[in-house]
């Protein structure tokens, strides 16, 4: 695949060059449809500009002309391959993938940095969004993609963009417990069930998004949840969500909606869950403290890349709300039942792998005591099944003591 050299005013579309007044005519429809093209409206549009496509390759050529206004442009076939969850255009202009085979280069670049600034234009621009020295960086939604766009000078190498692809198909709890849902999939159903506070954790790609989404596609359907994101990720199969977004501040530097006014808001509504997709601001502060005051089944994650670096997470974000050290972790262990580590494995698969209890010691320190750990075959010590059971009832806290991994697999999470 080619980006189309040589063609400053073209793009090679389905193997054609498609000048600019087909471009023209079809963004004007986009634009006067928020950015949503079908294939009649396009071909509509390709009549309106006075051009043809010519009779061979068609439909082809829509499709290609419909990611070129309203998806990806040329990024837009990599995001649509089996199994790609990241698509990223790195300072050199070439193009990766991530998938559960890895991170792996696709063998396409950008003939240079200007068309790769183009592009990330462009996809602001669809999205209502300004990308220029001004504001050298934009995240957004854009149809099933989550958009970052950073360009120079902050992007010292070259402009860079990255797509992180939304799983067009929700996945099954059990699909996404993989080898261990026997062991998982009534535990977590018990979390559930009990309206526990919990955090999901981990990584970068480790699966916390995929894991609470299908999590609360368990949810009783007589519970409303209300939903807080940043940038809209979840996609919920639960008949009463409501959703509420994040919204960066115009060029005037006027109408920012932060996560923390979105929390507060959201106690105003009646919910009976309250989620944070993702805690990583001040935010912190109103959710721990609407835990601590009856608000139950909360739940939300949080990038931590292993269980012990949970606590210096929280304080991290509790300091950015203006609480001490002592209160956030005073107000955490209070507020939050358990925490449920992710982890992907060298096969490529993401699984939970560490069920945690936040708890201070006598200083007031915050850490997590292991529960339950994938990675080792020894025997949950008692004082772990007495948290568990006192969590979690008696059948969960048996059903821990006599888990063995079924792959055997000691060292890897099963």
């Amino acid at each position: 695949m080619s980006p189309g050299r040589h063609l400053p005013a073209a793009r090679v579309l389905a193997g054609r060059a498609i000048d600019e007044k087909i471009l023209h005519s079809v963004r004007e429809r986009a634009l006067a449809s928020g950015g949503e093209l079908d294939a009649v409206a396009l071909a509509a549009a390709v009549h309106d500009s006075g051009a043809a496509l010519g009779s061979g390759g068609a439909t082809a050529s829509l499709q290609a002309l419909q990611n070129e206004v309203s998806g990806l442009s040329v990024l837009e076939p990599f995001a649509q391959q089996e199994g790609v969850t990241d698509v990223l255009v790195d300072g050199r202009g070439q193009v990766w993938t991530d998938s559960p085979r890895g991170l792996q280069p696709t063998g396409f670049s950008f003939d240079s940095a200007e068309q790769v600034r183009a592009l990330a234009v462009h996809l602001a621009t669809l999205a209502g969004r300004r990308l220029d020295t001004a504001s050298p960086f934009m995240d957004m939604s854009l149809n099933n993609y989550r958009v970052h766009a950073v360009i120079p000078p902050i992007a010292t190498e070259g402009p860079l963009i990255s797509i992180r692809v939304k799983n067009a198909r929700q996945l099954e709890l059990s699909e996404v417990l993989q080898h261990a849902a026997g062991f998982w999939d009534p535990l977590l159903g018990e979390v559930l069930r009990r309206r526990l506070n919990f955090l999901i954790t981990g990584g970068t790609g480790s699966g916390k998004t995929t894991l609470l989404q299908a999590m609360l596609g368990q949810v009783r359907p007589d519970q409303r949840l209300l939903v807080i994101e940043d940038s809209k990720e979840l996609q919920i199969r639960h008949p009463h969500v409501i959703g509420l977004q994040a919204r960066n501040a115009n060029t005037e530097s006027a109408g920012s909606v932060q996560l923390s006014d979105l929390v507060i808001q959201a106690l105003r509504m009646r919910p009976d869950r309250l989620v944070v997709g993702e805690c990583r601001g001040a935010e912190i502060r109103d959710f721990l403290a609407a835990m601590n005051t009856g608000h139950q089944g909360a739940c939300g994650t949080l990038h931590a890349n292993h269980p012990q670096a949970v606590p210096a997470r929280l304080a991290a974000l509790g300091a950015l709300a203006g609480w001490s050290l002592q209160a956030t972790s005073l107000q955490a262990a209070s507020a939050l039942d358990l925490v449920i580590h992710m982890e992907r494995d060298g096969r490529g698969g993401r699984a939970p792998a560490v069920l945690g209890l936040l708890e201070t010691d006598d200083e007031g320190r915050l850490s997590v005591r292991t529960l339950f750990d994938l990675h080792c075959q020894d025997a949950v010590p008692a004082p772990a099944l007495d948290a568990i059971e006192d969590k979690l009832g008696t059948p969960v806290a048996a059903a821990v003591r006599d888990w063995r991994c079924p792959a055997g697999r000691k060292g890897t999470p099963c």
